[in-house]
């Protein structure tokens, strides 16, 4: 009677590593740089309520990291 080959066991993965999330990304010069160009203003006024709430974002989680790492 002929031998079945075994399969592989499947590896297990560390689901921290194995899986990156992230968010809706933040305006970038291309982008902004696009917007100018294309020159509409509604999308340029979003566009620029948004870069200046991420960085509102960025600078609080800076903030509190260096708050972390002083201590």
């Amino acid at each position: 009677m002929p031998t079945r080959k075994r399969s592989q066991p499947a590896r297990k993965t560390d689901n921290a590593t194995a899986r990156i999330e992230s968010g809706p990304l933040p305006p970038y010069g291309i982008a902004i740089r696009q917007a100018i160009k294309r020159g509409n203003l509604a999308e340029m006024k979003k566009l620029a309520a948004q870069a200046r709430k991420h960085i509102s974002d960025v600078t609080a989680a800076l903030a509190a990291l260096e708050k972390k790492i002083g201590k």
